[in-house]
């Protein structure tokens, strides 16, 4: 079906290019201006104000064309006129000459914020968390044709791949009170990048069995998953060093926006890869992208501790008291609790894969495709959310799209029985629609997730707590793998047998509505919520009332 052949030269030629569009991408991102901002993603184009000084807008860049240019006469009459007054107004603030001496000497910024090494670390190590995706089809691929494993065996690897996940706050403690070499975040992130190199190159030359493979893959997620945890705290030490809304939101723009053109660019040359080399091959190239992570962490500012210091080990402890008092309180695992049901019903991910391959024969070129179309509906599914949801209530957005998926679930039947060749629409435009259309729906229902998560935390354990929750939803997702491989082995569908199939489809999409009636617990948190709100609200308003005004004459 593919051409695995070619695979010194070729590989070799490949590796330098992928390297290239990496740190091309990361370039990208640093220096271009991030598409999208935290409270409008994709909404409108930014004004020319706000633009880095670097880049000079339109205007700007015709007056000093304009100063420059001209007849000599001309010029002359200028100078002659008003030499001191242009002079002035050249070398005064805002200035034209003053913006180009900003433009060349000063710091360079992106939203107002200064790309310092330290944020150009944290911007390279989600660049690459982006980019990994260049090895997911490769991956299932591998374990589908070179492995054997049939489709209940590859759900339940999938589950066991992403467990590092589950484990993000152990790593925070870890990375905030254990220094390694007197170092708290870079020499982390230095690891975790060897770490993920380490195991994609041991994926891609002596991994043989599905024990290996495994190994391979959660050490590569390990990787992963460390150097995550300690961007974020990079990010939260930055946002609290500012005190500034504008920068914290700002810095979290650009980490999306480095995050999304590494998967952008993943998903393009993931499939077109895979149809031209061989997965072991792709997975040598994915191992370059890694090491972009050890770099990035030399470049963090920071300063070596020699020892383990009693007051971090004291705050750690703290932490851990502060976050056990926390998700005791019903008002956090109630909800906690949903987040978990909501993620822990079965899928058929797995096992409609194979009958994608294996029965409509569709390629991993076009498996690429449909990668990128997920990725920008993905980007498409945040602004509606932004843009017409975000004030409304998360209870009734779960509720509606748990509904609304139902029947587009249902659409995976017409194409397991071919109905949509009855209707005249060809296998592979079926399938990229409907994994667009289903993305954007999935996206617009995991975003009231991370809201939820975010109004959970109380002060002191934010980051802590929310690195718990995250791996809450990602221990349920794992349990929704399982119990999905379970459904597929139980009802029979294999690698070439696809009968029960769409009895698989029908029962795990009506198990997403079975956490429904527990949908109150977050119903009853909203009206918590608002309640205090509106306290706080009447309290403001009462003390504004009876303070003095300020202009009233003394009594």
């Amino acid at each position: 079906m593919r051409d695995r052949g070619g695979g010194g030269s070729k590989a070799a030629v490949l590796l330098v290019l992928l390297v290239f569009l990496s740190c091309s991408g990361t370039a990208f991102v640093v220096k271009g201006r991030s598409c999208l901002s935290l409270e409008r993603r994709c909404t409108s184009a930014r004004s020319s104000s706000d633009r880095p000084a670097r880049h000079l807008s339109h205007n700007t860049l015709l007056k000093v064309i304009r100063t420059r240019g001209g007849s000599g006469q001309a010029k002359g009459r200028r100078l002659r006129g008003g030499s001191t007054r242009r002079k002035a107004h050249e070398d005064g603030e805002g200035g034209w000459l003053t913006r180009v001496k900003q433009a060349a000497n000063g710091p360079f910024a992106i939203n107002d914020i200064e790309i310092t090494p330290d944020v150009f670390s944290i911007l390279v190590v989600y660049f690459v968390q982006g980019a990994l995706g260049l090895a997911r089809l490769a991956t299932t691929f591998f374990l589908k044709d070179e492995l054997g494993l049939a489709p209940a065996e590859l759900a339940a690897l999938t589950g066991i791949f992403t467990l590092p996940w589950v484990l993000k706050p152990l790593y925070g403690f870890l990375s905030d009170g254990v220094p390694i070499f007197g170092y708290r975040r870079r020499s982390y992130m230095l690891l975790s990048g060897l770490t993920g190199a380490g195991a994609w190159a041991y994926l891609s030359l002596y991994a043989h069995t599905p024990a290996e493979a495994t190994a391979a893959c959660v050490l590569a997620n390990l990787g992963v998953a460390v150097s995550d945890v300690v961007a974020d705290s990079l990010v939260v030490e930055k946002a609290r060093d500012s005190q500034s809304q504008a920068v914290s939101s700002g810095l979290q723009s650009l980490c999306w926006g480095s995050s999304a053109v590494g998967g952008i660019i993943s998903a393009y040359f993931s499939g077109a890869l895979l149809e031209r080399m061989g997965t072991r091959d792709v997975f040598l190239i994915t191992a370059a992208l890694p090491l972009l992570v050890s770099f990035a962490a030399l470049l963090v500012d920071e300063k070596p501790r020699p020892q383990v210091e009693a007051s971090v080990q004291d705050q750690v402890s703290g932490q851990v008291v502060s976050l056990w008092r926390a998700i005791t309180q019903k008002s956090v695992w109630l909800p906690a609790l949903f987040i978990f049901l909501w993620q822990a019903t079965p899928t058929s991910d797995s096992a409609f894969f194979y009958f994608l391959t294996n029965d409509i024969k569709v390629g991993p070129e076009f498996l690429g495709r449909v990668r990128l179309g997920s990725s920008i509906a993905s980007l498409l599914g945040v602004w509606i959310f932004q843009t017409y949801l975000k004030e409304v209530r998360i209870s009734t957005i779960m509720f509606w799209t748990s509904i609304v998926s139902v029947p587009l679930g249902f659409t995976q039947l017409l194409l397991i029985y071919h109905v949509n060749r009855q209707l005249g629409i060809p296998d592979e435009v079926f399938t990229f629609g409907d994994d667009v259309i289903l993305t954007v729906l999935g996206q617009i229902a995991f975003m009231p997730t991370l809201v939820l998560a975010a109004r959970l935390c109380p002060p002191g354990v934010e980051g802590t707590l929310f690195a718990l929750l995250m791996s809450i939803f990602n221990g349920g997702g794992i349990v929704g793998s399982e119990l999905g491989a379970a459904l597929t082995k139980s009802i029979g569908v294999t690698e070439t047998d696809f009968t029960n199939l769409g009895k698989l489809v029908l029962l795990c999409n009506l198990s997403s509505l079975l956490p429904l009636p527990f949908l109150k617990w977050i119903e009853e948190d909203e009206d918590r919520v608002a309640r205090e709100t509106k306290q706080q609200k009447g309290k403001r308003w009462w003390l504004a009332k009876k303070e003095p005004a300020k202009d009233a004459p003394p009594p």
